[in-house]
């Protein structure tokens, strides 16, 4: 009686190419043939007989199998891979257009960034992010570990950061946050666990961004925590009440902060506020990138307007780094920035165009937390450019030249393309 359902089973898988689709489809439709055999046996058919009833139903197992290989072929977002693609390609522009004596190793660095960020993004998109889920406590553990290495271990200060360097590649906090975000996903994704547990969990890593110490840290960290919170199993009436207290608590660390500031503290905000009246020190930056922008005209340096007179071209030590929109808006114009903005937009676009055609709950608060993290440092270093915000260690992803910031952002694309890839593998059975 088996021998004849696994028969049938195995011709139906025998026509699906993809391994994973193949164990899918084998449970869903030995369930179904249980439940079929059910309905046989309550009309009073034996379990043999309710059995070739169940199978015969079925129909012919090699259309099955075409069919059921058609309808659950793994998925690749071409879309999204294609904007990869062209951001990657764009992101040698800063490299090739600055003029220092280091730039041809930085163009091979950079090559070797490129080729490895592409090999995280293959990886991630091929392992079942499914899997990932039962390792939340690994994966909680791994990033906290990291930043108390960092707290305890670290090898030189950058900008007041802590970090840890190894050979030509340092190391910072931000290799802590893909394994929060992966936990913090699983996290709001298990019933069981209790708020005041959670507000425990989410309070160790602060408290060690904070011993780094990154400011920049703690604010994505933050945000990502928040977002994902209003997309998880907490009631509304509790977020709310979250929300609430945590609004409170911002406003009133913010305030204690500025009353308790240091002096040159003091000064960098009011650097931000009115750079003019500090020109030599903490508005130098905010006016040189102004200064920056505005010179560029239309199509760059290259275009119309070029060559600039000396005395108008400004060079920022960052503009491959964490100011490179502002370079290169200078090198090729608002022309080009306008269009560099509308891909980077893409990426958001796409991702939450995919998040509405996930039915997994865990899938979604990958895809939430994955763009959530994109548009923090995409939004927030646009803002800073264009004077909107103050200016911190928060790159353009994928764009900026960086080791760590690239592997994080092919790290969260990654994560993307593996739900994508698997939205048509989820059961009925258990959605939700």
């Amino acid at each position: 009686m088996k021998n004849k359902r696994d028969h049938f089973l195995s011709e139906v898988t025998n026509h699906i190419r993809s391994k994973e689709a193949k164990q899918f489809v084998a449970s869903e439709l030995d369930f179904h043939l249980n439940e079929v055999k059910k309905e046989w046996v309550g009309k009073g058919l034996s379990e043999e007989e309710a059995e070739e009833r169940a199978v015969s139903q079925m129909g012919s197992p090699a259309k099955l199998g075409a069919d059921m290989n058609k309808l659950h072929k793994p998925k690749i977002d071409w879309w999204l891979i294609g904007l990869l693609v062209i951001t990657m390609g764009l992101s040698f522009l800063p490299v090739i257009s600055l003029d220092h004596p280091m730039a041809d190793i930085l163009f091979v660095n950079k090559m070797i960034h490129v080729a490895l960020g592409l090999i995280v993004v293959a990886v991630m998109m091929f392992l079942d992010y499914r899997r990932l889920e039962r390792l939340r406590w690994t994966f909680y553990l791994i990033g906290n570990g990291i930043l108390f290495a960092l707290v305890k271990f670290a090898t030189e200060m950058i900008n007041g950061v802590s970090i840890i360097r190894i050979g030509a590649h340092k190391f910072d906090s931000f290799m802590a946050l893909p394994f929060l975000f992966l936990a913090w996903a699983s996290f709001f994704n298990h019933a069981k666990l209790k708020v005041w547990h959670q507000l425990l969990l989410f309070a160790l890593p602060v408290l060690l961004f904070m011993g780094v110490p990154n400011i920049t840290g703690i604010f994505i960290y933050i945000i990502m925590v928040f977002v994902m919170m209003w997309w998880s199993r907490i009631s509304k009436k509790t977020l709310k009440w979250i929300t609430a207290v945590s609004a409170v608590s911002v406003f009133s660390f913010i305030g204690m902060a500025l009353f308790t500031a240091k002096p040159y503290q003091l000064a960098r905000i009011w650097g931000f506020l009115y750079p003019e009246e500090s020109p030599s020190t903490w508005g130098y930056m905010y006016l040189r990138l102004k200064e920056k922008l505005s010179a560029a005209g239309w199509f760059g340096s290259f275009g119309e307007r070029a060559p600039l007179a000396k005395e108008h071209s400004v060079f920022l030590v960052e503009e491959h780094t964490d100011l490179v929109f502002a370079g290169l808006t200078y090198q090729y114009g608002y022309l080009f920035a306008i269009v560099l903005l509308l891909i980077l937009s893409l990426f958001a676009a796409r991702m939450y165009m995919i998040t509405t055609n996930v039915n997994t709950h865990y899938g979604k608060l990958l895809l939430v937390g994955g763009i959530t993290l994109y548009l923090v440092q995409f939004v927030y270093n646009i803002g800073m450019i264009v004077g909107l915000l103050p200016i911190t260690s928060i790159s353009l992803p994928f764009i900026s030249y960086g080791f760590t910031q690239l592997l994080f952002n092919a790290f969260i694309m990654g994560i993307v393309l593996s739900v994508y890839r698997r939205k048509d593998l989820i059961s009925n059975r258990v959605v939700g």
